[in-house]
Protein backbone atom coordinates (compact mmCIF):
# COMPACT_ATOMS: atom_id res chain seq x y z
CA UNK A 1 0.00 0.00 0.00
CA UNK A 2 2.80 2.38 0.96
CA UNK A 3 4.76 1.24 -2.11
CA UNK A 4 1.89 2.16 -4.46
CA UNK A 5 1.41 5.56 -2.87
CA UNK A 6 5.15 6.24 -3.05
CA UNK A 7 5.29 5.27 -6.72
CA UNK A 8 2.31 7.54 -7.44
CA UNK A 9 4.08 10.41 -5.69
CA UNK A 10 7.24 9.79 -7.70
CA UNK A 11 5.24 9.74 -10.97
CA UNK A 12 3.46 12.94 -9.96
CA UNK A 13 6.75 14.61 -9.12
CA UNK A 14 8.30 13.48 -12.38
CA UNK A 15 5.32 14.43 -14.55
CA UNK A 16 4.64 17.95 -15.74
CA UNK A 17 1.34 19.83 -15.70
CA UNK A 18 -0.30 20.64 -19.01
CA UNK A 19 -2.31 23.85 -19.21
CA UNK A 20 -4.61 25.21 -21.85
CA UNK A 21 -4.11 28.97 -22.09
CA UNK A 22 -7.23 30.66 -23.50
CA UNK A 23 -7.22 34.10 -25.12
CA UNK A 24 -10.04 36.40 -26.18
CA UNK A 25 -10.21 37.33 -29.86
CA UNK A 26 -12.98 39.90 -29.41
CA UNK A 27 -14.31 42.10 -26.57
CA UNK A 28 -17.71 40.47 -27.15
CA UNK A 29 -16.38 37.41 -25.31
CA UNK A 30 -17.04 39.29 -22.08
CA UNK A 31 -20.75 38.65 -22.70
CA UNK A 32 -20.59 35.48 -24.81
CA UNK A 33 -18.42 33.64 -22.27
CA UNK A 34 -21.29 33.44 -19.79
CA UNK A 35 -23.47 31.89 -22.49
CA UNK A 36 -20.92 29.17 -23.19
CA UNK A 37 -19.91 30.84 -26.46
CA UNK A 38 -17.18 33.15 -27.69
CA UNK A 39 -14.29 33.34 -30.15
CA UNK A 40 -11.04 32.15 -28.61
CA UNK A 41 -7.42 31.45 -29.36
CA UNK A 42 -5.65 28.82 -27.29
CA UNK A 43 -2.22 27.38 -26.70
CA UNK A 44 -0.81 24.38 -24.81
CA UNK A 45 1.61 25.14 -21.99
CA UNK A 46 4.00 22.42 -20.87
CA UNK A 47 7.52 22.61 -19.42
CA UNK A 48 7.42 26.39 -19.44
CA UNK A 49 6.72 26.64 -23.18
CA UNK A 50 3.44 27.46 -24.93
CA UNK A 51 2.73 25.69 -28.23
CA UNK A 52 0.08 27.00 -30.60
CA UNK A 53 -1.02 26.75 -34.22
CA UNK A 54 -1.53 29.50 -36.79
CA UNK A 55 -2.06 30.06 -40.50
CA UNK A 56 0.30 31.11 -43.29
CA UNK A 57 0.55 30.56 -47.03
CA UNK A 58 3.34 27.97 -47.07
CA UNK A 59 3.16 24.15 -46.85
CA UNK A 60 5.39 24.15 -43.76
CA UNK A 61 4.37 23.69 -40.15
CA UNK A 62 2.04 26.20 -38.56
CA UNK A 63 2.98 25.13 -35.01
CA UNK A 64 4.93 27.77 -33.10
CA UNK A 65 6.13 28.27 -29.53
CA UNK A 66 6.34 31.29 -27.27
CA UNK A 67 6.15 32.63 -23.75
CA UNK A 68 3.21 31.18 -21.78
CA UNK A 69 0.12 33.41 -21.51
CA UNK A 70 1.73 36.17 -23.57
CA UNK A 71 0.65 35.47 -27.13
CA UNK A 72 0.93 38.81 -28.97
CA UNK A 73 -2.27 40.31 -30.35
CA UNK A 74 -4.62 38.45 -28.00
CA UNK A 75 -6.00 39.18 -24.53
CA UNK A 76 -5.25 36.39 -22.06
CA UNK A 77 -8.39 35.12 -20.32
CA UNK A 78 -7.55 32.06 -18.21
CA UNK A 79 -5.38 28.96 -17.83
CA UNK A 80 -7.05 25.56 -17.47
CA UNK A 81 -5.25 22.55 -16.06
CA UNK A 82 -5.92 19.69 -18.50
CA UNK A 83 -3.78 17.03 -16.85
CA UNK A 84 -0.21 15.87 -16.49
CA UNK A 85 2.28 14.26 -18.83
CA UNK A 86 5.22 11.96 -18.23
CA UNK A 87 7.02 13.27 -21.32
CA UNK A 88 10.09 15.38 -20.84
CA UNK A 89 10.71 18.67 -22.63
CA UNK A 90 12.67 16.99 -25.46
CA UNK A 91 9.97 14.36 -25.90
CA UNK A 92 7.34 17.06 -26.07
CA UNK A 93 9.34 18.85 -28.78
CA UNK A 94 9.63 15.55 -30.66
CA UNK A 95 5.84 15.13 -30.39
CA UNK A 96 5.31 18.61 -31.83
CA UNK A 97 7.66 17.77 -34.68
CA UNK A 98 5.58 14.67 -35.42
CA UNK A 99 2.38 16.74 -35.40
CA UNK A 100 3.90 19.33 -37.74
CA UNK A 101 3.03 17.28 -40.83
CA UNK A 102 -0.67 17.29 -39.88
CA UNK A 103 -0.75 21.01 -39.03
CA UNK A 104 0.83 22.91 -41.89
CA UNK A 105 0.12 26.62 -42.15
CA UNK A 106 -1.67 26.43 -45.50
CA UNK A 107 -4.22 23.88 -44.19
CA UNK A 108 -5.44 26.12 -41.36
CA UNK A 109 -9.22 26.46 -41.39
CA UNK A 110 -11.39 28.41 -38.95
CA UNK A 111 -14.11 25.75 -39.05
CA UNK A 112 -12.38 22.40 -39.37
CA UNK A 113 -8.73 22.91 -38.33
CA UNK A 114 -7.96 25.89 -36.14
CA UNK A 115 -5.75 26.54 -33.11
CA UNK A 116 -8.30 24.97 -30.76
CA UNK A 117 -8.39 21.76 -32.80
CA UNK A 118 -4.61 21.60 -32.51
CA UNK A 119 -4.70 22.14 -28.74
CA UNK A 120 -7.33 19.45 -28.30
CA UNK A 121 -5.21 16.99 -30.27
CA UNK A 122 -2.03 17.92 -28.39
CA UNK A 123 -3.70 17.68 -24.97
CA UNK A 124 -5.18 14.32 -25.88
CA UNK A 125 -1.75 12.98 -26.82
CA UNK A 126 -0.06 14.47 -23.76
CA UNK A 127 -2.64 13.75 -21.05
CA UNK A 128 -5.40 11.63 -22.57
CA UNK A 129 -7.92 14.42 -21.89
CA UNK A 130 -9.81 16.75 -24.22
CA UNK A 131 -10.03 20.51 -23.85
CA UNK A 132 -13.35 22.04 -22.62
CA UNK A 133 -16.00 22.08 -25.33
CA UNK A 134 -16.89 25.76 -24.91
CA UNK A 135 -13.43 26.79 -26.17
CA UNK A 136 -14.21 25.60 -29.69
CA UNK A 137 -18.02 25.56 -29.64
CA UNK A 138 -18.51 28.25 -32.29
CA UNK A 139 -16.39 26.29 -34.76
CA UNK A 140 -18.56 23.22 -34.20
CA UNK A 141 -21.72 25.27 -34.72
CA UNK A 142 -20.23 26.66 -37.91
CA UNK A 143 -19.39 23.14 -39.05
CA UNK A 144 -23.00 22.04 -38.55
CA UNK A 145 -24.28 25.03 -40.51
CA UNK A 146 -21.86 24.23 -43.26
CA UNK A 147 -23.22 20.66 -43.53
CA UNK A 148 -26.91 21.52 -43.34
CA UNK A 149 -27.05 24.21 -46.04
CA UNK A 150 -25.71 22.14 -48.96
CA UNK A 151 -28.11 19.32 -48.07
CA UNK A 152 -31.07 21.68 -48.34
CA UNK A 153 -29.79 23.14 -51.59
CA UNK A 154 -29.25 19.66 -52.97
CA UNK A 155 -32.80 18.71 -51.97
CA UNK A 156 -34.19 21.75 -53.78
CA UNK A 157 -32.16 20.94 -56.84
CA UNK A 158 -33.37 17.35 -56.81
CA UNK A 159 -36.99 18.41 -56.44
CA UNK A 160 -36.60 20.87 -59.32
CA UNK A 161 -35.03 18.19 -61.47
CA UNK A 162 -37.95 15.84 -60.77
CA UNK A 163 -40.47 18.54 -61.68
CA UNK A 164 -38.57 19.30 -64.86
CA UNK A 165 -38.51 15.62 -65.69
CA UNK A 166 -42.28 15.39 -65.17
CA UNK A 167 -42.73 18.40 -67.45
CA UNK A 168 -40.58 16.81 -70.14
CA UNK A 169 -42.53 13.57 -69.85
CA UNK A 170 -45.83 15.48 -70.23
CA UNK A 171 -44.49 17.27 -73.29
CA UNK A 172 -43.37 13.98 -74.77
CA UNK A 173 -46.80 12.50 -74.16
CA UNK A 174 -48.43 15.47 -75.87
CA UNK A 175 -46.05 15.15 -78.80
CA UNK A 176 -46.79 11.46 -79.10
CA UNK A 177 -50.54 12.08 -79.03
CA UNK A 178 -50.23 14.81 -81.64
CA UNK A 179 -48.13 12.64 -83.89
CA UNK A 180 -50.72 9.83 -83.60
CA UNK A 181 -53.54 12.26 -84.37
CA UNK A 182 -51.76 13.82 -87.38
CA UNK A 183 -49.45 11.18 -88.87
CA UNK A 184 -46.84 12.31 -91.39
CA UNK A 185 -47.45 11.98 -95.10
CA UNK A 186 -46.69 8.57 -96.58
CA UNK A 187 -46.98 6.88 -93.22
CA UNK A 188 -49.21 3.85 -92.95
CA UNK A 189 -52.41 4.57 -91.05
CA UNK A 190 -53.04 2.01 -88.32
CA UNK A 191 -56.40 0.18 -88.42
CA UNK A 192 -59.11 1.71 -86.30
CA UNK A 193 -62.56 0.63 -85.08
CA UNK A 194 -63.96 4.16 -85.56
CA UNK A 195 -66.22 4.32 -88.66
CA UNK A 196 -65.21 6.86 -91.27
CA UNK A 197 -67.75 9.33 -92.70
CA UNK A 198 -69.28 8.31 -96.05
CA UNK A 199 -68.53 10.39 -99.13
CA UNK A 200 -72.24 10.39 -100.19
CA UNK A 201 -72.96 13.15 -97.67
CA UNK A 202 -70.60 15.54 -99.37
CA UNK A 203 -71.92 14.56 -102.85
CA UNK A 204 -75.53 15.19 -101.75
CA UNK A 205 -74.53 18.57 -100.44
CA UNK A 206 -72.82 19.32 -103.76
CA UNK A 207 -75.93 18.28 -105.73
CA UNK A 208 -78.14 20.45 -103.56
CA UNK A 209 -75.88 23.41 -104.12
CA UNK A 210 -76.05 22.79 -107.91
CA UNK A 211 -79.87 22.59 -107.78
CA UNK A 212 -80.09 25.83 -105.83
CA UNK A 213 -77.72 27.50 -108.27
CA UNK A 214 -79.75 26.36 -111.34
CA UNK A 215 -83.01 27.51 -109.73
CA UNK A 216 -81.60 30.97 -109.06
CA UNK A 217 -80.33 31.21 -112.65
CA UNK A 218 -83.78 30.21 -114.06
CA UNK A 219 -85.59 32.77 -111.90
CA UNK A 220 -83.22 35.52 -112.94
CA UNK A 221 -83.72 34.64 -116.66
CA UNK A 222 -87.53 34.67 -116.33
CA UNK A 223 -87.46 38.05 -114.67
CA UNK A 224 -85.35 39.43 -117.50
CA UNK A 225 -87.80 38.15 -120.13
Amino acid sequence: MFTRSASRKRRTAASAPVYLNVYDLTPMNGYAYWLGLGVYHSGVQVHGVEYAYGAHEHPTTGIFEGEPRQCPGFAFRKAILIGRTDLGSREVRALMADMAADYSGDTYNLISKNCNHFCDDACLRLTGNHIPKWVNRLAKIGFLCKCVLPVRVAAVRKRGAEEAKRGVDADMRRLRSNSARFPPEGAATPPSNISKPEVTISSRCTGARRLRRSASLSSSSSSLS
